[in-house]
Order: structure tokens, then C-alpha cells, then sequence
């Protein structure tokens, strides 16, 4: 929906992983647009401290998800849109497509946020919380806050093949970088250059410092299989 120049943020529902089967009705366009947007990125670490050294370096464990959370307003005053005055039906909308149990997916619905082009985040909702400001005098509720928070998702099938391409139980045939030592290619395909004996070993390598660039090595599996 656009009002002029104007965008407003969308939530779209989907009931499948891969974002592409929308979940039945429109999606909630929202009243007025966040005026604050948290979006959360992190990288883990674990600390390791190298023999001889006085304090210990960082080594690159996981990224974890994604994580994005804003607040709402929803204002059933008729003064904003004259059309939306429903407090119950505006809740209800909102939460059928992040929060209620899909019986046909045996889980709530995937989600998209979009506001424009620039922002898109697909995800799962992990948390709701309703703040009521604004009453009639029977007591119903005019106007709301929305505190919404969201975590990434990624389909298993996706992750799986991310991770297989950096997985120590599987072989990788590497093409040696002018300069670049076995540790520091242990360090590029696996993340972990503690394997460098290993492949020196499996390689017949006894030199493994100085690599001949554009040569072939196999990185053999570190991990068996049971």
C-alpha cells in the first residue's frame, strides 16, 4: 500500500520454508511506520590463548541468526484511516499471519517483513507484546503499541548445503594460493587451521610452509563417518 511517496511496512505470511507460497489473504499493512528498527547481527567466538603468549586471541566459531525488532502503533481512532477502526478484527489480522498455530504446517507461519526495497527480512516471529494507551469509555481499546520481535530463518536443506561446502568429513580438492601456508588453507576451507598436519601427512608433504601456488592438494576427511 503507498500513500503518494509514502511506503508502509508490510508483514506477509508463507507456509513453506522456501518463502514462496504466501499464506492465504493479504498482508498486514501497517498503520503508521516504526520509527525505531533494531536489527541484530552478531559473530561468536572462542577464545583460545596460543602457547608463550600473554592473552588470548579470538578464533571464529558460528554467526549466529539474524534478529530484527520494532514497535507498532495501531490506532482504531478513525483518525488516521477512517476504514480500520476494528481493535479486535486489526489483532486478530496481525496475528493470524505471525503468531497463530497453522494447522496445515503444524507450526505458525513463516514471515516477511518488507518495507520498501530496502528493507527485507525473512524470519520467524519469537515474540508479541500488546500495550493498550488509548480506551473508550465502555473500556475497548482505540489505540495499541506492538512490540514484535523476529529471528532469522534459513530452510534445513539450505543450511545443510552451506555447512557440507566447510564440513572436515568430507574431501575437498584445494588449489594452492601463491604465499598462502597449509594452516591458513586449513583456516579458508574448514575454519580451523589445527588440521594442516593431517593433510600435510595425507599429501606426503614435508614443507608445508612454502606451497607452490596453483597446485593441487587433497584435503581429506578429518571426521570419519560411523
Amino acid at each position: 500500500m503507498s500513500n503518494g511517496s509514502l511506503e508502509y511496512m508490510q508483514i506477509t505470511g508463507y507456509t513453506d520454508e522456501g518463502f514462496s507460497l504466501p499464506f492465504s489473504g493479504q498482508p498486514y499493512t501497517f498503520m503508521v511506520n516504526p520509527d525505531n528498527i533494531k536489527w541484530q547481527r552478531g559473530i561468536d567466538y572462542n577464545e583460545q590463548q596460543a602457547p608463550n603468549t600473554s592473552s588470548p586471541s579470538q578464533k571464529y566459531k558460528s554467526t549466529p541468526c539474524e534478529k530484527l525488532s520494532f514497535d507498532i502503533v495501531i490506532d482504531c481512532t478513525g483518525i488516521i484511516d477512517p476504514k480500520r477502526t476494528d481493535m479486535a478484527k486489526e489483532i486478530s489480522d496481525l496475528e493470524k499471519i505471525i503468531y497463530t498455530y497453522n494447522g496445515d504446517i503444524h507450526r505458525p507461519n513463516f514471515v516477511k517483513v518488507q518495507w520498501g526495497k530496502n528493507i527485507v527480512f525473512k524470519g520467524v516471529l519469537t515474540s508479541m507484546d500488546s500495550s493498550y494507551t488509548l480506551f473508550k469509555p465502555d473500556g475497548s481499546p482505540l489505540r495499541a503499541k506492538i512490540s514484535l520481535s523476529f529471528s532469522e530463518y534459513t530452510d534445513p536443506k539450505t543450511v545443510a548445503k552451506e555447512d557440507s561446502q566447510k564440513s572436515p568429513d568430507i574431501t575437498h580438492l584445494v588449489t594452492v594460493e601463491e604465499g598462502m601456508t597449509l594452516p591458513q588453507l586449513c583456516e579458508k576451507v574448514w575454519k580451523e587451521d589445527s588440521y594442516y598436519i593431517h593433510v600435510a601427512k595425507f599429501n606426503g608433504l614435508n614443507k608445508f610452509r612454502k606451497l607452490k601456488g596453483g597446485s593441487k592438494l587433497i584435503f581429506p576427511p578429518i571426521i570419519q563417518p560411523n
